[in-house]
């Protein structure tokens, strides 16, 4: 493993070590809580906070895998729910006991989706999951290597800040169209806006209101400085949410996958019918995908899990006062490791491939700095095993709220970029926009960094940018021109 720099945390509440305090210093000590300037109520509410924004992730990710089978038929939810609990678990108790950072990984649902649209079809789960296991090893070697935070730290420091920003932008307007606030005009309608105001062209449903008064509650408090402002609105929304369910006629899809209703039974054994069925190189062979289709597969996956997890983990930190000048992470190994093994994890767990979630932020703005507000979060998932239903009972419109809250505070990191320089301005604003236009966090990192060498080339100073970035852009110019190639050589 690559040796990394004594931690020194960029924030000046932080910078000089301080004693152990509370009750538990070897917790504190451990988790360097008190020299990041947290506590352990800040750990607790953090953690809390971003279990409760991702629980959405029990309910989504059998839904997806759903269209999977497993010899002839589909995958049973309660399995799918169980190994998506349990690996989500593991992961993001590893990222906080060895990562030591407020992250938060679960099944990433460009890998699920993946999995389930585009290989599943020529594939067997246990071969699915194979895939999953090889791409989380290769981006496990290249932590080894210390090339991945070689990759992180190499890219300039105005793309650092511009990934921040686009990530916030991005989660917001995740949050904007799982609110139903915004969302997508049918193709039917023939119009030449691609987005609307609710689903069709208005407001309309007694969700949307929810996620509005959730998002101004959060906002009035955050102004009034109150500790713990997203978990109160979150709470208050869901407490809102069953009140108006239970007095209002109101229909169970108008929710989405969410009902807020107190189940009739909160308690689910958890079934590990997945567990352990992988074939590693199945997929490789005449019975699957084949060794070329399968190549590219892993490649998708590798740059997906690369980049979307380094762009999460650069805007979070950032986000989170744990980067220094320069936009490095001291001791970031330890969490691309873990984040790394997480394709191997769900890979065995078979809940698809592990990745730290945007989510994170939601802990992050409730004053999480360390690993320890991640063991809650892991804790909790681990307690879902045996409490599924409990989770059905935050609408995605609350945690929605939570989102766009995020999203406003990550936007702070605007005022680090020179604007006025166009050669720094323009790869900052491709970074920014095409995050939320492309749906892509990758789509928009591979945009920056080719516009930063690029528009460096033009102006003669093709050296400045340096070995990595070109090698880089080289890479994303294959990303970005991957169906083409496909086709030439003949890879469906």
């Amino acid at each position: 493993m690559t040796q990394i720099p004594t931690e020194s945390p960029a924030r000046p509440d932080a910078l000089q070590p301080q004693p152990a305090r509370g009750r538990f210093p070897a917790l504190d000590r451990y988790f360097r809580i008190t020299e990041r300037g947290s506590s352990l109520a800040r750990e607790l509410r953090g953690g809390l906070t971003t279990f409760m924004a991702m629980a959405y992730i029990l309910l989504l990710n059998p839904i997806i895998l759903s269209v999977a089978d497993v010899g002839g038929h589909h995958l049973g939810h309660a399995q799918v729910t169980t190994a998506t609990a349990a690996a989500a678990a593991v992961t993001t108790i590893l990222l906080g006991v060895v990562g030591n950072a407020p992250l938060a990984a679960a099944a990433g649902l460009s890998v699920s989706s993946t999995l389930a649209v585009v290989m599943v079809p020529h594939v067997t789960w246990p071969q699915a999951m194979g895939l999953c296991a090889i791409y989380g090893f290769l981006i496990v070697l290249m932590v080894v290597s210390g090339l991945r935070e070689k990759i992180m730290n190499g890219i300039p420091l105005p793309l650092k800040h511009a990934i921040t920003i686009g990530i916030g932008l991005f989660i917001a307007l995740i949050g904007l169209v799982n609110a139903g606030f915004v969302s997508r005009v049918p193709d039917a309608d023939h119009s030449d806006s691609p987005v609307q105001l609710g689903s069709i062209g208005n407001l309309t449903g007694w969700p949307v209101v929810v996620f509005a008064v959730t998002l101004l509650t959060i906002f009035v408090l955050q102004t009034r400085k109150v500790p713990g402002a997203i978990l109160i609105g979150i709470v208050a929304g869901t407490v809102l949410s069953v009140v108006l369910n239970a007095v209002v006629d109101i229909p169970a899809a108008a929710w989405g996958l969410s009902v807020p209703s107190w189940p009739g039974n909160p308690i689910a054994a958890p079934d590990f019918g997945l567990f352990g069925h992988v074939d590693l190189f199945g997929a490789f062979g005449s019975h699957g995908m084949g060794a070329l289709s399968a190549g590219f597969a892993v490649f998708t996956l590798v740059l997906a899990g690369f980049f979307d997890a380094m762009a999460t983990i650069i805007g979070i930190g950032t986000e989170a006062g744990l980067a220094d000048e320069q936009g490095r992470m001291p001791g970031l190994s330890k969490a691309l490791f873990i984040d790394g093994a997480g394709g191997m994890i769900g890979g065995v767990a078979g809940a698809s491939g592990q990745t730290v979630f945007i989510e994170s932020a939601t802990g992050v703005g409730e004053g999480a700095r360390t690993g320890l507000s991640s063991v809650v979060t892991g804790l909790v998932f681990a307690l879902m095993l045996f409490f599924t239903p409990l989770a059905g009972m935050v609408p995605g419109q609350v945690a929605a709220a939570a989102l766009v809250v995020i999203g406003s505070m990550m936007l702070s990191q605007a005022r680090h970029i020179e604007w006025a320089d166009r050669e720094v301005a323009i790869p900052a604003f491709l970074t920014v926009v095409l995050m939320p236009f492309t749906y892509s966090i990758t789509a928009g990192v591979g945009a920056g960094v080719v516009a930063w060498c690029v528009i460096k080339a033009g102006r003669g100073r093709w050296r400045e940018p340096g070995l990595l970035m070109w090698a880089l852009t080289a890479v994303f110019l294959v990303f970005f021109a991957l169906h083409p190639i496909k086709l030439w050589l003949g890879v469906s």
